[in-house]
């Protein structure tokens, strides 16, 4: 398993931005330093907590900073920018990369960045589909271009002037273009699905119930077996929320109290889904009465802290729930203590994933996988069970 950082981010509504934008910016270098293999910003217009406006901007003041690890747009938000601007910016920004940039999208969550961009009443998922189509068809197409759409039309038809290089949107690096990702953040993602069909990459979001996480994978192996590929868990990427301390009473003090920067992360999230009629998001099964589903109920059962050997433990015992997947993303929070957040991420890296990879090594359970495709009893060998759940039955 290898290990990846991803922040929205979230922070307390007041904070100095300056203060802010330069502790997620020393997240990220400090993730390069201990060997992260990759890392994903998000972005918001209109959320004074989350507080990053562009990502792409942000991702391009640590170009050349950051030295090994790939990074990721986690996401734009597709509906919220014209293709044209997202297809330059994105190319360009792959080569300030050096064809390192994975290119995160989605049609975007937060209902007042919808409102304020004119979208709210429209069909997102509609125009997010238009986006990146057109996005892709612009990186393909020869100029002068003439994509047509029903939010978007594009062309350069009436002023190109090829020889001096007007009227051609440039190209990323790495061709076809970088590799896409998309957010899961609903169970039984159809979503996922989709994006497999077409070969991208899922990332399992961190405010999600294990037995939801879980439901993506027989949706990411229906989409490779749609796109004509084989469903490999390496390229499954799933976050989570973890704080390690070197000792127990620092972890659970820091992960738990009221004004810790997890339990604040999930308030924020759970006012808003709330608001938004998607507490489900947080229910332990469908039926869940939304009475049952509290601020403590989901800090339990999302937030996972302790000492390097109690984490270890627990993401093994994570792991076993929802099945095997290629990269633990460390999801990043406040630095509420500074000393705390980066010692966090040290341990995160230096004993924690050793521990897990070890782990890891040991004899898989079969009822785990037997679990995913309800083959429990069946009289299969682990093998065989192994193999359903890779696509290869």
């Amino acid at each position: 398993m290898k290990l990846g950082f991803f922040t929205m981010p979230m922070h307390p509504v007041g904070k100095d931005w300056r203060v802010s934008l330069r502790e997620d910016r020393e997240a990220f270098l400090l993730a390069d330093e201990l060997g992260f293999v990759e890392g994903y910003v998000g972005e918001h217009a209109t959320d004074l907590a989350e507080n990053i406006t562009s990502c792409t901007m942000f991702i391009a003041s640590l170009a050349s900073a950051v030295k090994r690890m790939r990074l990721g747009t986690g996401t734009v938000n597709l509906p919220n920018s014209h293709p044209v601007t997202v297809a330059s910016q994105i190319a360009m920004l792959d080569h300030m990369l050096d064809g390192r940039l994975i290119f995160g999208i989605s049609p975007g969550g937060l209902l007042s960045d919808a409102e304020i961009f004119g979208n709210l009443d429209n069909n997102r998922n509609e125009m997010f589909l238009e986006a990146i189509n057109h996005v892709i068809a612009i990186w393909a197409a020869e100029e002068p271009y003439n994509i047509r759409g029903k939010y978007w039309n594009i062309s350069t038809e009436r002023t190109l002037m090829a020889d001096i290089g007007q009227g051609i949107v440039p190209r990323p690096l790495q061709q076809p273009h970088p590799p896409i990702v998309v957010t899961a953040v609903a169970p039984f993602s159809q979503g996922v699905t989709e994006a497999a069909a077409r070969g991208w990459e899922p990332i399992s979001a961190n405010f999600l119930m294990p037995a939801w996480v879980s439901s993506h994978w027989p949706k990411y192996v229906a989409g490779c077996e749609r796109g004509g590929r084989p469903a490999d868990a390496a390229n499954w990427r799933v976050a989570k929320s973890v704080f390690v301390a070197d000792d127990a009473k620092t972890a659970r003090d820091y992960a738990t109290r009221e004004n810790s920067p997890y339990r604040q992360y999930y308030y924020s999230l759970f006012t808003k889904l709330k608001a938004g009629g998607r507490l489900g998001l947080f229910k332990t099964h469908r039926e869940q009465p939304d009475d049952e589903v509290t601020l403590d109920a989901v800090c339990d059962q999302l937030i996972i802290y302790g000492t390097p050997d109690d984490v270890a433990d627990k993401l093994l015992a994570f792991q076993d729930e929802v099945g095997e997947f290629g990269t633990l993303l460390y999801a990043g929070k406040d630095w509420a203590d500074r000393d705390l957040g980066r010692r966090s991420m040290v341990l995160m890296a230096e004993q924690v994933m050793p521990r897990v990879n070890a782990g890891r090594e040991t004899p898989l359970k079969v009822s785990r996988f037997a679990a995913m495709r309800g083959t429990a009893d069946a009289g299969l060998t682990t093998d065989q069970i192994m193999a359903m759940t890779r696509g290869e039955d």
